[in-house]
């Protein structure tokens, strides 16, 4: 089942519609209390998120279900041209980051055109170059590269470590996916509600 696509801007227009598409699917779904939650926790986080997205953006929201898994999509067209793809791939090679904290802020930084782009330095595709336009990022890959980088007692691991864990997403969402796509940026949220 696929909810309507709702049209959403970082200056709050249709947000309060996404958040009662969510209420409306728990209801159709007739989730537990907990799982309804947890639905709307995801799509409040989502919301927050593209409020503060720097500049005017607009984009789509929709939520997925398929056999107790529920998908949270957001996608939003970005100024990002092959210089800001050049720095992405550059900042996810050597794991820096300026300016994002926070693990939500280090994702919302994929949305902003101008922003220094996040410390996610797995997940990817391989390193290919710039003019294919196409990079896929996961939270669970970066999970297990934060704890192996941990192990290895690199520099800015714990620290990284310590946005994540303090993520209200990353502890109710099972994944979260980012895909830039030419300069469409596309996050989903990943949650089993049984």
């Amino acid at each position: 089942m696929k909810t309507d696509v709702i049209l959403i801007s970082s200056e709050g227009s249709n947000m309060e519609t996404a958040l009662s598409q969510a209420e409306k699917i728990a209801r159709y779904k007739e989730l537990s209390p907990k799982n309804t939650l947890y639905l709307r926790l995801l799509t409040e986080e989502t919301m927050s998120m593209v409020r503060a997205i720097v500049g005017s953006v607009s984009g789509e929201f929709w939520i997925e279900d398929d056999a107790d898994v529920y998908t949270l999509h957001l996608r939003v067209n970005t100024l990002m041209d092959d210089k800001k793809k050049e720095q992405l791939i550059s900042a996810s090679t050597s794991g820096v980051n300026e300016a994002t904290r926070g693990f939500m802020g280090k994702i919302r930084a994929f949305f902003e055109p101008t922003a220094s782009m996040p410390m996610f330095s797995v997940g990817f595709s391989g390193g290919a170059p710039a003019m294919y336009g196409s990079y896929a990022w996961s939270m669970e890959d970066y999970r297990e590269q934060l704890r192996q980088y941990r192990e290895q007692n690199k520099a800015g691991a714990q620290e990284a470590w310590d946005e994540l864990e303090k993520s209200v997403v990353a502890h109710v969402a099972d994944d979260v996916k980012v895909a830039i796509r030419g300069r469409t940026v596309e996050m989903t949220l990943v949650k089993k509600l049984a």
